[in-house]
């Protein structure tokens, strides 16, 4: 997959998560988005890597990404996310038996063993979408940071390398996040600045760190690869949101 490509896809993905924030009843729909996360990530995840073992990489992460975002969508109160380290250390205990279960001779496993541990970390963070979902402010603050995460990872498209993408992607999205955030009436520029800041950074991170694994020419790799940006700002918006919206 191209890296235009995978930019339309990050892009699409964040605007279906800021839909979801909006979409009755919440907050349902972005839960459902949230599992559209999880799959998209599991699926290419060990491609992306090259695991030794995907059949089990894929099933754990899955797993940990679909009970992060229950446990917290069925959290009745405050802290929303009081039930995720069970969940990752549920997780955890999985991806060892998934290596205990393997029948090839455990190659190349302390590898395998780490690669599915990034995973879970990975998926798990999707969480952060649905807890910030629930606050007081809570669709807008994943409107503004969806949006300033689309912008960023279209600006991820242009023809540029190494930290002047990551410039690039900043700027435009603490542009967007103050922007969006002046027009909504539970935000404030500065505190959409700085989720769009939040959002750039992932995103332009990510690029860099990603750009040059080979594996990411393959559609299901690829398709990781662009939902993983997507993944990971939602908990990063949850803990500014705590800090600076909230």
């Amino acid at each position: 997959m191209s890296v235009s490509s995978r930019a339309v896809t990050t892009a699409v993905l964040a605007a279906a998560v800021a839909a979801g924030a909006y979409l009755e009843p919440r907050p349902l729909p972005l839960v459902g988005v949230a599992a559209l996360l999880v799959i998209l990530v599991a699926l290419g995840w060990p491609n992306m890597l090259r695991l030794p073992a995907p059949g089990g990489s894929r099933l754990v992460v899955l797993l940990s990404g679909f009970g992060a975002a229950a446990a917290t969508w069925y959290t009745p109160s405050e802290p929303v996310l009081r039930h995720l380290p069970m969940i990752i250390a549920i997780s955890f205990v999985l991806a060892f038996l998934a290596e205990m279960m393997r029948r090839d001779g455990r190659r190349r496993l302390t590898e395998s063993v780490t690669g599915t541990v990034a995973g879970i970390v990975v998926a798990v963070c999707v969480a952060g979408w649905v807890a910030a979902a629930r606050t007081d402010a809570g669709a807008m603050l994943v409107a503004t940071a969806a949006f300033s995460l689309a912008i960023a990872a279209a600006s991820a498209a242009l023809p540029l390398k190494g930290w002047r993408a990551l410039v690039v992607a900043v700027v435009a999205a603490v542009v967007t996040g103050g922007g969006v955030a002046t027009l909504l009436p539970a935000m404030d520029t500065v505190s959409g600045a700085w989720t769009g800041a939040v959002a750039g950074i992932v995103v332009g991170g990510l690029h860099l760190l990603l750009e040059r694994l080979p594996a990411l020419t393959g559609k299901l790799a690829g398709l990781s690869a662009a939902t993983v940006p997507v993944t990971v700002t939602g908990m990063f918006v949850f803990v500014v949101g705590r800090l600076v919206v909230l």
